[in-house]
């Protein structure tokens, strides 16, 4: 994969972390919030100009709410020339909303189809890759090639398969809420943030509290997908890629 391809593929396959229309209002807040702070520097929208290109930062790609994000804008990179800033919670949590909605607007724009030629993603070595799957990438643990990843490059083209390994969809966290008088709410989790916990009930209802007044305990079935997010190196991925092009 070439240098040039491969932001445009960071911001392909980051799409299905952010699914989720974001809040208009947030993105309003978060794009003034922006301006001011990051877009003198950042440029305007977000694509560069005395610093670089936020859209295709792998950081905000691999970004959750504001969880790479806020340590950065806090702590800065003197050494690079960021000043530390000094932001609440909720202002970086916009800022967070309004450059996935960013990212999310240039995946758009791109239209890189989904029949994108295979050699052109096919640069890794698929026996190293089959040993990170066995090995560090701890994948074995869950996935079989002779199980549920039986013909998987079958079933789909390079560029989702790809876009699946790295950014898998489709399983929803579950959530249990406590209140202070010890009632417990179950199911699957609608939304959540530093304000507000939602989820959605067996029953079909809907429930909402302020998270200052409740305990959440969330089960992310996805958890170890996103928890190599923050460790693959692009030679992890495009060896991992290899190998998982094997199981035909």
């Amino acid at each position: 994969m070439t240098a040039r391809m491969r932001p445009i593929l960071t911001v392909l396959v980051a799409l299905s972390l952010w699914a989720q229309k974001p809040v208009p209002e947030a993105v309003a807040r978060g794009r003034k919030q922006y301006e001011q702070a990051c877009g003198f520097c950042h440029g305007p929208d977000a694509t560069g100009a005395r610093a670089p290109d936020l859209i295709r930062s792998a950081l905000v790609n691999h970004d959750k709410s504001g969880d790479l994000l806020g340590p950065l804008i806090r702590s800065g990179r003197p050494d690079k020339g960021m000043p530390p800033l000094p932001l609440s919670d909720a202002q970086i949590a916009d800022i967070a909303v309004f450059l996935h909605a960013r990212v999310t607007d240039a995946l758009r724009s791109a239209r890189v189809p989904s029949d994108y030629p295979e050699e052109r993603l096919l640069t890794g070595n698929a026996a190293a890759g089959k040993a990170y799957f066995n090995g560090a990438g701890g994948c074995a643990g869950c996935h079989s090639p002779a199980g549920d990843l039986a013909g998987i490059a079958r079933k789909f083209s390079p560029i989702n398969l790809q876009a699946r390994f790295l950014y898998p969809s489709g399983k929803r966290p579950a959530a249990t809420v406590t209140l202070s008088d010890g009632a417990k709410f179950e199911g699957t989790l609608a939304s959540i943030d530093d304000f507000d916990v939602a989820i959605k009930g067996a029953d079909g209802w809907y429930r909402s509290w302020a998270r200052a007044s409740v305990k959440v305990e969330v089960r992310d079935p996805l958890s170890a997908h996103r928890d190599l997010l923050r460790k693959y190196t692009d030679t992890d991925i495009h060896n991992l890629f290899a190998y998982l092009e094997t199981l035909k």
